[in-house]
């Protein structure tokens, strides 16, 4: 029996139709975010491990990277680059300023104090991120707080811990912690881009500025930008293909989809991966308090996404 085409039967199926896609298109940006996770997960591992400086490692990391997104961007963003407003391109700059702070405030970190230790403080960009908002007059729920005090508390007793194992593991620390701050702006400069630039073009743009201001801090420093041996360049494209291109770049691509809620929750992940991976593989044993420390931080940083979560709902 044919079916009767009536304004409500293709009202349904249209409805179908779109549930059917966008449980597809969720599906598939969780995909990309699990793979997304594992990429930045081996980051902090994998530069404790590579025999480089840590603003070289930070610049070739993004400079590699834009030069795979060049003839992307440029073959086919060609347009929307032209078509970027000012405020849009100051944006991108500014955003590509702090992801270069970001690197060269967290990089050194890890070679000062535990990949485990470093990871989980350069992950409390939830909380800047809440901090940054309330000053620009975005009221907070009492959840969010309540979060950022458990995560502060979690900090606090983990560079209690590293302190006395050395003031220089405590340095490392603050450098980390001020690493987490620095990406908090640059996570809510780049959300505001990307509401109209795709993610070829916003990180085409970012990396670009990103690299150019860590050539500038190398040649400034008198960093030394090559005479690698072949193991360690290898360490540095095994960097720019996980961590780079296919943790930063395709969060900044399932954002979109999945919304900020979702992939910063799903960002924790990193902290427990990368301690594993760096336990495994470097044999990074920190004491049994640091892992104590490890958990308030997450649970505190679990609240305040929570709470965002069901702010957003």
């Amino acid at each position: 029996m044919r079916t009767a085409d009536t304004p409500t039967a293709r009202r349904a199926s249209d409805t179908v139709t779109a549930a059917a896609t966008g449980y597809r298109g969720a599906g598939a940006d969780l995909f990309l975010l699990v793979v997304a996770v594992s990429g930045i997960s081996l980051s902090a591992p994998l530069i404790a491990a590579t025999a480089a400086p840590a603003l070289a490692i930070a610049f070739w990391r993004n400079a590699l990277a834009a030069g795979v997104l060049t003839p992307v961007a440029l073959l086919w963003h060609r347009a929307e680059l032209r078509a970027m407003s000012r405020r849009t391109v100051a944006l991108a700059v500014a955003a590509g300023a702090l992801l270069a702070l970001h690197f060269a405030l967290w990089l050194p970190s890890l070679h000062m104090t535990s990949v485990a230790s470093s990871t989980a403080l350069v992950t409390t960009t939830p909380v800047w991120t809440t901090l940054l908002l309330r000053l620009r007059g975005h009221r907070q729920p009492a959840l969010v707080w309540a979060g950022t005090a458990v995560a502060f508390a979690g900090v606090v007793l983990l560079t209690g811990v590293d302190l006395s194992l050395s003031p220089r593991a405590l340095a490392g620390d603050a450098l980390a912690l001020a690493a987490g701050m620095a990406a908090a702006g640059y996570v809510l400069l780049g959300a505001e881009v990307r509401r109209t630039v795709s993610t070829t073009g916003y990180t085409f743009v970012c990396y670009t500025v990103t690299a150019v201001l860590l050539l500038a801090g190398c040649l400034a420093f008198g960093v030394d930008l090559g005479g690698y041996s072949g193991e360690t360049w290898f360490k540095l494209v095994l960097l720019t293909a996980t961590a780079q291109l296919l943790g930063h770049s395709l969060l900044n691509r399932v954002v979109r989809g999945l919304g900020p809620s979702v992939t910063s929750t799903a960002i924790l992940l990193e902290t427990p991966g990368a301690a594993l991976i760096a336990a495994l593989w470097l044999g990074q044993n920190p004491p049994a308090a640091v892992y104590g420390a490890l958990v308030v931080i997450l649970a505190g940083l679990a609240l305040v996404v929570r709470a965002n979560t069901r702010r957003a709902r």
